[in-house]
């Protein structure tokens, strides 16, 4: 669908198809044709990503590992490599801002791009779309699906209807054609709860929710009604606002096996440790705060956190603060059985230097960490491990 767009704003929706299960199939040509999912490799994990091949049976990304394996028994599962998806998104956004100074990240592999001041340089939004496509096949070997139109829901949702590898194209003209016959969880915001009720009341495509009357939506979307009919008629005035900094950095793990004991949790938080301050660091990045996640057995999820003064990126005083955090919790909540833990680092700032003034003891840290990375980056994130880590059996 590539119809001549007539509206003012030039929105597109830039979205990597399957992002990091194609970075894996790419990197290894083994995987290319089989179903493939990225996640933990762990039955009680879930699908960060699944390939195209995978999705023929069913998995989806958030799906329990558990399940997909039952749908897929042939299924490969491949470790998440974050930095590695992280450098690649960097190459894909660096290739944005060619086009735009206003780029909108949701995560590391789709953005929004107001491209309306750079048709005089580049040609129509259609053109960008098309040359934006191009260079990401030629710089990272990728494949990314663009939706172009004059507003960013219309943008998001053209993006998603020719995957992969597609370029649709919703005009003030075709709006409704191309809307009505959708179901109406594409539109963002309506999650499975709203869509059940929906559904009860005879509310299945965008035509049904742009004609359902006010007596019919006001019981399931309160004062938020109108808003919803006017996104079923394709209105959104929303601007692209330019996102360039990282908001938060973090890792977490979930368990085969329930934590129980505080030094096993303690291991498991010096690790989580390890890897985001490691992620702060190869950004150049500090964390002002940091965040501990905690999630029960019955999945009752939990956060707490503490600011950090000055901000850091160290391994050590990340951990410490997590393990603090953590002790904090397990005062109020004992005898609790731990399904996934988390730590990540918010209010983030740039490294711009080392403090003048820190004490010999924290640049001795600091040196220690930047050795570390250094031989990560040359022999594998593997190859070197504290002892505290290291579980005793």
């Amino acid at each position: 669908m590539t119809p001549q767009l007539q509206a003012e704003r030039s929105i597109l929706h830039v979205d990597m198809d399957a992002f990091y299960a194609s970075v894996e199939q790419r990197d290894n040509p083994d995987l290319r044709g089989k179903p493939l999912v990225v996640g933990g490799g762990s039955n009680r994990g879930v699908v960060a990503a699944a390939s195209y091949e995978a999705r023929k049976f069913g998995i989806r990304s958030a799906m329990p590992m558990r399940d997909a394996m039952r749908r897929c028994p042939a299924l490969v599962r491949v470790h998440p490599r974050m930095d590695h998806y992280a450098s690649v998104s960097d190459d894909v956004f660096t290739i944005f801002r060619e086009f735009s100074p206003l780029v909108e990240g949701l995560s590391l592999d789709e953005a929004f791009l107001d491209v309306t001041a750079s048709r005089s340089l580049f040609g129509s939004a259609i053109a960008i779309a098309r040359h934006i496509k191009t260079r990401i096949r030629d710089t990272t070997g990728l494949t990314a699906s663009v939706g172009v139109s004059h507003n960013k829901l219309l943008a998001k949702i053209a993006s998603d209807l020719e995957k992969p590898d597609g370029l649709v194209v919703i005009t003030e003209q075709n709006v409704h054609e191309i809307l009505d016959q959708l179901p109406v969880q594409v539109i963002p915001g309506i999650g499975r709860e709203t869509l059940a009720r929906l559904t009860k009341i005879g509310i299945r495509t965008i035509a049904d929710l742009r004609s359902a009357s006010d007596s019919k939506l006001k019981p399931v979307f309160g004062r938020y009604a109108g808003r919803m009919r006017q996104r079923a008629c394709g209105i959104d005035d929303r601007p692209v606002v330019a996102s360039r900094d990282d908001k938060s950095i973090s890792a977490e793990e979930t368990y085969d096996e329930d934590l129980t004991d505080v030094s096993a949790m303690n291991r498991e938080l010096l690790r989580l440790a390890e890897k985001t301050a490691g992620r702060l660091r190869a950004r150049s990045l500090l964390a002002g705060t940091l965040q501990v996640k905690i999630r029960e057995s019955d999945f009752t999820t939990f956060t707490r956190q503490r600011g950090l003064h000055p901000p850091s990126s160290g391994t050590d005083q990340l951990f410490e603060v997590a393990r603090q955090l953590l002790a904090a919790w397990l005062a109020e909540h004992g005898g609790s059985r731990i399904r996934l833990l988390g730590v990540g680092g918010t209010d983030l700032v740039p490294d711009a230097q080392q403090d003048l003034f820190a004490s010999s003891e924290s640049a001795g840290k600091a040196g220690l960490d930047q050795a570390v990375d250094q031989v990560r980056e040359r022999f594998g994130r593997l190859s070197l491990g504290r002892a505290r880590t290291l579980n005793r059996s």
